[in-house]
């Protein structure tokens, strides 16, 4: 199945972009049967959660900026040294602008999002990165709010177009901020993450598989909801080109961590957990609601706090074309 989320099967579906999603702040272990609508979300309280998932996915991010780094390099791209200017739009708390001013040191990176709170925890990351005096933000959300941003040598956007309702405008609204040469990428689809066995000692198997297809369903859900949402076959490299872009390309990266998790890696997928339940708890059936309660139990041997064969295996596509 397709993923639609950052990286993972049961977070929310963007990190400080464009038009809103449902809002479900995340408490551990609570459970809301209540309605969750599909028109608001409060960004600044997720950030943490945000920083945390993006730092999580760091490897995988790594692999795709070099991939960027090879494809500015064949004989039609400008050389990776010749990126002056690079736009991370959607960028959230900026953990992912940060590694963009790593992997190309001449350029400058301006943090793209609407949420001023989220551009400010950018800033104060690449300051303490060292990456300040080639940092801007921009407070901006797609396709009318970057008209003021300006062009680039490179465009990034993470999981932020399937938030705006007609994708395909969202698409040329970036390509015509293109420098001649300059590259668009968009990371959209994958594959869901998976971090437990089919059957792992309690619960119906298949657990995962079904919490899947209801994030499938919320996902088409809050698709549905978005102001001028357009039913598109979700084939991004001929957005690309229908933008009038050329020399389309895709390629995924898998985020692969075996077991034995650490500390920290577990608490990521406990926040991942956490989410699910805030998102999708009152879609589940009272069985699987009981799995999740105690796979969150910290004090459970079966639960992700301690058990030994939790893992994370996820993969994320990115799509990239250049300008004319």
């Amino acid at each position: 199945m397709t993923d639609h989320s950052h990286g993972t099967s049961v977070t929310d579906h963007r990190h400080g972009t464009t038009t809103p999603a449902p809002d479900h702040r995340h408490q551990a272990g609570e459970t809301h049967h209540h309605h969750h609508d599909h028109t608001d979300v409060d960004w600044e309280a997720l950030a943490a959660h945000l920083e945390g998932e993006a730092e999580f996915q760091t490897p995988m991010l790594d692999q795709a900026t070099a991939w960027l780094r090879d494809l500015l390099t064949e004989p039609s791209g400008p050389g990776p040294d010749a990126v002056r200017r690079v736009l991370d739009v959607g960028s959230g708390p900026g953990v992912t602008s940060c590694l963009l001013a790593r992997a190309f040191p001449q350029a400058e990176v301006v943090a793209v999002d609407p949420t001023e709170a989220l551009l400010e925890r950018a800033r104060n990351r690449a300051a303490s990165l060292g990456f300040g005096d080639r940092f801007r933000t921009h407070a901006g959300e797609l396709p009318d709010g970057i008209d003021g941003v300006g062009e680039a040598d490179l465009i990034w956007s993470s999981k932020a177009l399937h938030h705006v309702g007609d994708q395909a405008a969202a698409v040329a609204a970036l390509a015509g901020r293109l420098r001649p040469g300059g590259l668009l990428v968009v990371a959209e689809g994958g594959l869901s993450s998976r971090m437990l066995p089919r059957d792992f000692g309690f619960g119906r198997p298949g657990f995962e598989a079904r919490l899947e297809a209801v994030r499938e369903d919320w996902f088409s859900r809050m698709r549905a909801a978005l102001p001028g949402s357009r039913d598109l076959v979700e084939d991004w490299p001929a957005m690309l080109t229908g933008a009038g872009l050329e020399s389309p390309r895709s390629r995924s990266f898998l985020l692969d961590v075996p077991a034995p998790l650490d500390a920290a890696q577990r608490r990521h997928i406990t926040r991942q957990l956490d989410r699910a339940v805030e998102v999708f708890g009152e879609s589940l059936d009272e069985d699987d609601r009981a799995t999740l309660t105690r796979l969150l139990d910290p004090h459970d041997p079966l639960g992700v706090t301690r058990r030994p064969d939790l893992f994370w295996l996820s993969a994320q596509t990115f799509h990239t074309a250049r300008a004319v």
